[in-house]
């Protein structure tokens, strides 16, 4: 729609925040009416009309088959149209259009703002198989004139007035007319279904709405006694919930004022036990996910905890060292579980890993201050599964770089940097980690003689992620470089 007015109308930015208010709410009008409604907008040089937008009826059978969204129409071609936009009123044909083979009534709203019409919604009933109105359905047909009538008016949408709820409930969840003092009019047999499961016993018509529902529902699931009032006594334009200990109610209010005065508003209310009951469980069960990681984290820390005074006892360097390098290991994984263990959802951020993983590097390092370790581009957000061998390989990639590249100079005052550069390119993770040390010596070969590391990262990087692992000098000086390619989720 917003390409449609920009290309085709004068509207300003202020209009189409208007005309996107009252299509948020505009399948209520469509319910309401059981009719389809289709939005036309003037064209700037007055050559006639343009299709921004189209609505079909849940609650009855739809008069138009295909979509008109983008047509365009002369002025002229269709006379409710310029007639609803010079005249500012409401029209309708006095014979129905018949549309293949299926006779259809057409009106024509005015959509007005700030004293100016701005489009014109076209309404189109089927009228096939029309038989005489019940109750029910008299009462959602005043309703839908008393709306379209406030559109006309330049009175709906309620600037600023915009249901921010994923549940808001729709004209066949439960359907409330009440009256200016706030007491039931009509309510669907629907509506009354959902307040006998609150507890209410008997016909809602004559009741006192927001008296009962204080009566019903305790006061700590309930709303304040001033939005309690608003809501449910139809002075206000908003969503409000109430819940026993069993049920759960979304209930919205749409004052009525076609004439300019208050004279009632419609209720929609919708009984969300089962989904309220079902956020429960996921939270619940998000809860359980995180404790398990943070379990996880606290027996790796453990666990290498107990490695450490293992290697304080062994006098062997080389075992002293092996032992360290199981720490170092141990470590890369519990900070992927510590990082899962404060997020709700299975992924991670991992340049925050990535971060933690470079300190840790940095800490163990014989090299101590002459090395800087940073890390360049982004990672992103990976998947759990993803995140463990990642953060492994990483780890083991930088302490390869430090310990291969800087560890035994022969100057002990030679300093140098390590570079870990992520880049995401279709679908695809590229992990390139530098050095600018002394390099891979003569005739390295990864595929034979690796030390563990190096093994580990292979495996890891082939085998458990699916990807390709490549080594080489670095281009644009001495040192080495390691290239992790692996696929990841968008």
């Amino acid at each position: 729609m917003s390409d449609l007015v920009r290309d085709h109308t004068d509207l300003d930015g202020d209009d189409l925040v208007w005309l996107q208010l009252l299509m948020a709410d505009w399948q209520i009008v469509a319910d309401l009416s059981f009719a389809d409604l289709v939005m036309w907008l003037p064209d700037r040089d007055g050559r006639g009309f343009w299709a921004v937008a189209q609505m079909r009826p849940t609650t009855g059978p739809t008069a138009l088959v295909d979509d008109v969204v983008g047509d365009f129409v002369e002025a002229g071609q269709r006379p409710l149209l310029d007639g609803a936009l010079r005249h500012r009123k409401l029209l309708r044909e006095g014979d129905p259009e018949w549309r293949d083979d299926v006779p259809v009534r057409v009106e024509s709203i005015p959509v007005q703002r700030g004293g100016r019409v701005i489009g014109v919604i076209a309404r189109s009933t089927n009228l096939l198989g029309v038989r005489t109105p019940s109750r029910l359905e008299l009462s959602y047909l005043e309703t839908a004139s008393d709306l379209t009538r406030m559109i006309a008016g330049g009175q709906f949408p309620v600037a600023g007035q915009r249901s921010a709820n994923a549940d808001s409930p729709r004209v066949g969840d439960g359907f409330v007319r009440v009256e200016a003092d706030g007491r039931v009019r009509y309510a669907s047999p629907n509506a009354l279904s959902v307040f006998r499961r609150l507890g209410h016993r008997g016909d809602l018509v004559g009741v006192n709405l927001a008296d009962l529902t204080r009566a019903l529902v305790p006061p700590r699931r309930r709303p304040d006694e001033e939005t309690l009032s608003a809501v449910l006594g139809g002075r206000a334009h908003r969503d409000a919930e109430v819940a026993t200990d069993a049920v759960a109610i979304i209930l919205r209010t749409i004052p009525l004022r076609p004439y300019g005065d208050h004279v009632g508003a419609l209720i929609l209310l919708r009984d969300v036990t089962d989904l309220r009951r079902r956020d429960r469980e996921l939270v619940t069960k998000d809860a359980t996910i995180r404790e398990i990681h943070h379990r996880v984290k606290n027996n790796l820390q453990t666990v290498a905890a107990l490695l450490r005074l293992q290697a304080r006892r062994i006098d062997e360097p080389a075992a002293r060292a092996a032992l360290g390098e199981a720490v170092r290991r141990v470590g890369s994984i519990a900070i992927v579980h510590e990082t899962l263990s404060q997020v709700v959802e299975e992924n991670v951020d991992f340049d925050q890993v990535a971060e933690r993983l470079l300190r840790m590097v940095i800490d163990v390092s014989a090299a101590g201050e002459r090395i800087t370790v940073r890390a360049t581009g982004a990672f992103g957000t990976i998947p759990s599964e993803v995140a463990t061998p990642l953060a492994m390989v990483v780890t083991e990639l930088l302490q390869n770089a430090v310990e291969h590249g800087f560890g035994a100079l022969d100057d002990p005052e030679a300093s140098g940097a390590v570079v870990a550069d992520a880049r995401r390119v279709d679908g695809r993770l590229r992990v390139v980690v530098e050095d600018d040390g002394r390099g891979l010596p003569e005739g390295f070969d990864l595929d034979g003689g690796s030390g563990l590391g190096l093994t580990i990262v292979r495996t890891l990087v082939e085998s458990e992620l699916g990807g390709r692992l490549e080594h080489g000098r670095r281009e644009d000086g001495p040192g080495s470089r390691f290239v992790v390619d692996v696929p990841v989720e968008q």
